[in-house]
């Protein structure tokens, strides 16, 4: 579905990487210092604002197991794309829930409808260059799936293991889920960058987060197991501020814990080509009568 992205657009650049080979592609000036400056202040006034119940708080992971505890039996989890909802790094509640480190300091991510709801998310979504991108992948009806804002907080900025994202966001045929990671200050080997397995993207996938009956807990189970990687195979991709990393749905990815003094956020979001696509019911984020799926293109 996708095409070799290897043209200019506007003022972008791919750099090192080709998407249709890799799996993933790197693309400098996606965004100017200053508007990824307006992009961090906004969520730091989100955050200021944030008041969220002590049965809400929970802690967001990749790991298999962890998912299924955390994730798995909470419905403010599975009930947040058409929302802004928070999720928070371990170690940072009491056990009466009380935050231990300053809630600035305290979140992991914040999502899943950020593209919906926050007018300079949503501009930035929608914007020309992204359309133009997609545009250039041959995109013909893509939508916008979620929006997210990941932290990744210094000093205990947490691990995403190895994982597709096709486990999660599953379409048949599968190929038709792009990823764009938009860094809003450098991405370093130091402070947590993506690092990839070139070319994983053409070995299908393993396992698949599903909704379960209703009424059952966990209200998520996994269907199949991620695959153990070779470590030598995954590559360090740095991104600098404003870039942009393009993210086939089932290429291979992880970051690590960020042991930095730096933080390294990202403003992230999915898009899926709906044409002769169908997006499983079994996933666990799901259009709602309140946000479908909106449409990239805008008139």
């Amino acid at each position: 579905m996708f095409g070799v992205l290897v043209v200019k657009v506007a003022d972008l650049q791919p750099v090192a990487f080709n998407y249709r080979r890799d799996g993933f592609v790197v693309m400098d000036g996606l965004l100017s210092p200053q508007e990824c400056d307006q992009l961090r202040q906004r969520m730091a006034e989100i955050v200021d604002e944030m008041d969220v119940p002590d049965h809400c708080r929970i802690t967001f992971s990749t790991d298999h197991d962890e998912q299924l505890k955390e994730q798995g039996n909470a419905d403010y989890f599975i009930t947040s794309g058409d929302k802004i909802r928070f999720f928070f790094e371990k170690g940072v509640f009491d056990d009466k829930g009380e935050f231990i480190v300053p809630k600035q300091r305290s979140i992991n991510k914040i999502g899943h409808a950020l593209h919906a709801y926050e007018p300079l998310y949503k501009k930035v979504t929608h914007s020309p260059k992204v359309q133009g991108i997609a545009k250039k992948l041959g995109l013909v009806s893509p939508v916008v799936l979620q929006g997210m804002y990941i932290f990744k907080q210094p000093g205990i900025g947490g691990e995403v293991t190895p994982h597709q994202d096709a486990t999660f966001l599953y379409t048949e045929p599968l190929g038709r889920v792009m990823g764009l990671w938009i860094a809003l200050e450098d991405a370093t080997v130091n402070n947590g960058c993506l690092w990839f397995i070139p070319g994983s993207h053409n070995s299908g996938i393993t396992r698949r987060m599903v909704r379960t009956h209703k009424g059952t807990l966990p209200l998520t189970d996994f269907v199949g197991r991620e695959q153990q990687y070779d470590e030598d195979k995954f590559v360090a991709v740095p991104v600098k501020k404003g870039g942009v990393v393009l993210i086939h749905g089932e290429v291979v990815h992880r970051s690590a814990v960020n042991t930095s003094d730096d933080s390294r956020h990202v403003y992230t979001f999915h898009l899926m080509e709906a044409q002769d696509t169908r997006w499983s019911a079994d996933n666990w984020l799901q259009p709602s009568e309140e946000l479908p799926f909106p449409p990239l293109y805008t008139k």
